[in-house]
């Protein structure tokens, strides 16, 4: 659970409403660095999990820059959080790409045919702005993740370049490889990708000036193995010469925020049901899609304290369930809830399918008990998505 919470007043910000703890963020911010510190590595941020821009010059304080998944993603980390932009994709269109070149420190290729294509372009750009370096990301065919949906080492995916589509003969212009197969690991699955990733790559590894590691790491997350971490960056940028990079996405924002919700009705059918105004599909989606348990603060399993709920969304899919959750008390039409840990993937994932209004945003400093509503959105946020 997110402990700074526990005595935080969810009547304090309007309902639906993330809730992200500045300290919290800062806590993970330092632990990062202290891997940078010592490892010798470069620790980017990645924004596909995180992008509270509002908290950016908080970031650039610890971190070596942003990692981006696209040209809005690269744009967000140029203009707010300050370090080196890496950006990669699983295919760029070239009137994005062009302006990615402006702004990009590092520019990353899925594949070689990208890399041909672009080759030109890329080069071109480099010679405008001498710092551009480019990379390749290569697929080492190692799964460590459970669920396929979110492994990029799957049978037939589409991420990097395997070793048997491998081109060494057009690496030139090439800096730099990437690679990424890790989802919420700790450090043993690591371990054992670079592992296979020696194997396989190991004679082009000397050849670079950087390797990226690239994200899924925990490293924030009670119980990571640090010094493990530490010690095999520094051994493995020692043996190849390289600069190694990291791009961890939820271990910046991991147990640092919450999502309010409201209780709108209570209603009964074949179990009692009580119906939110947040949505698992619109607002906490990997509920549904990963799928997985989201914690509620003072709530417990089913049937483990004296009063059992299914808790539903207010969207007309049948599925827009959270799940079922026990409480000590009847729930009551208005009560807040504070779904735990939702600040990370979430807040970037959500949609205003069936109109539902996006949740608001709060910052919230636990040291200080200073609280700021710093975005909330409305009709006119779900009418200008759409024409």
């Amino acid at each position: 659970m997110t402990s700074s919470f526990s005595d935080f007043n969810p009547t304090r910000v309007p309902s639906p409403c993330f809730v992200v703890d500045t300290a919290a963020v800062e806590e993970n911010l330092k632990l990062l660095n202290r891997v940078q510190s010592e490892s010798g590595a470069k620790v980017l941020a990645a924004l596909k999990a995180f992008s509270c821009w509002r908290l950016g010059e908080l970031t650039g304080r610890y971190l070596s820059g942003t990692c981006a998944s696209g040209l809005h993603e690269a744009r967000l980390g140029r203009e707010y959080y300050g370090g080196e932009v890496h950006t990669y994709s699983a295919a760029f269109k070239e009137d994005d790409l062009r302006e990615v070149l402006r702004i990009s420190d590092h520019v990353v290729f899925n594949s070689f045919s990208q890399w041909r294509r672009f080759r030109p372009m890329a080069l071109a750009a480099q010679r405008e702005r001498p710092q551009l370096r480019f990379g390749l990301r290569i697929n080492p065919e190692h799964s460590e993740g459970d669920v396929p949906l979110y492994d990029p080492c799957a049978p037939g995916s589409r991420m990097g370049v395997p070793q048997a589509a491998f081109e060494p003969e057009e690496l030139e212009g090439i800096s730099g490889l990437h690679f990424h197969t890790l989802c919420e690991h700790d450090f043993p699955p690591l371990a054992r990708t670079l592992k296979a990733v020696e194997e396989k790559f190991g004679p082009w590894l000397a050849q670079m000036d950087w390797i990226n590691f690239g994200g899924g790491h925990h490293i924030t997350r009670p119980g990571y193995q640090l010094d493990e971490l530490i010690d095999l960056v520094r051994d493995f940028g020692q043996r190849y010469d390289v600069q190694v990079y990291l791009e961890p996405g939820e271990a910046v924002a991991i147990h640092t925020g919450v999502l309010v919700s409201e209780v709108l009705d209570i209603t009964w059918n074949g179990l009692d049901q009580a119906i939110l105004d947040t949505s698992a599909t619109c607002h906490m989606p990997d509920t549904l899609e990963m799928p997985y348990r989201a914690d509620i603060l003072g709530a417990g399993q089913p049937d483990e304290l004296a009063h059992t709920y299914r808790l539903g969304g207010m969207t007309c899919l049948a599925g827009d369930v959270i799940g079922d959750y026990s409480f000590s008390e009847s729930l009551r039409v208005g009560q807040r809830l504070m779904f735990d840990d939702m600040a990370h993937y979430t807040m970037v994932k959500t949609t205003t399918f069936n109109g539902i209004p996006l949740p608001a945003i709060a910052l919230w400093d636990s040291r200080t008990d200073r609280l700021e509503v710093v975005r909330e959105f409305g009709y006119e946020d779900f009418k200008q998505r759409l024409s």
